[in-house]
């Protein structure tokens, strides 16, 4: 792990049994909160991403928006916001998703992408990695291109960046909590 991604790991709050126990949550807040280790965070995307043609950064509800306008604004690319259903007010696209007690549903307007453009997926977070599989799954129906699935955290033993890296998708995360 290089020192950008050790000093941002080192920056998240750990919240022991939140929200329930036997859950360590990963606080990004105090990452948001302290100035050298957002920009930290935003240079390490940036950086990874500088001199690849990317159209369109795709973000996904909520705490992805925080990640993905920065990312939008430095790569000179559009912010295109995947919604939890019934937020987006135009013509969309709903893809639905398993989680551990039921389902939920992510959405897109119809018209977000060109076929063809290429587009970065961000979140703050892979978990189980259902969120992103269905966003993704999202893009794809319109026809554009995933070049990389993208979050500042991977917790790898809940499995979602297999899952991602099954269906094809390149991942990065800044880094993970593996058995943690």
């Amino acid at each position: 792990m290089d020192y950008f991604s050790e000093s941002i790991k080192t920056a998240i709050r750990t919240v022991p049994d939140w929200p329930k126990p036997g859950v360590a949550f990963r606080d990004i807040t105090t990452v948001l909160q302290d100035k050298t280790a957002f920009r930290k965070l935003i240079d390490a995307f940036v950086h990874r991403y500088h001199g690849h043609r990317i159209d369109a950064v795709a973000a996904v509800d909520a705490r992805g928006f925080i990640i993905g306008s920065a990312l939008a604004y430095e790569l000179n690319a559009s912010l295109v916001l995947v919604r939890k259903k019934g937020k987006l007010p135009f013509d969309t696209l709903v893809e639905d998703y398993e989680l551990e007690y039921g389902t939920a549903s992510v959405e897109l307007h119809k018209d977000a992408f060109k076929s063809g453009d290429k587009v970065v997926l961000v979140d703050d977070l892979i978990a189980t990695g259902g969120t992103m599989l269905a966003a993704s799954r999202l893009i794809r129906r319109i026809g554009a291109e995933i070049v990389e699935v993208a979050a500042m955290i991977d917790l790898p033993d809940l499995g979602g960046s297999r899952k991602l890296q099954d269906e094809g998708l390149q991942v990065y995360t800044v880094c993970s909590f593996e058995g943690e």
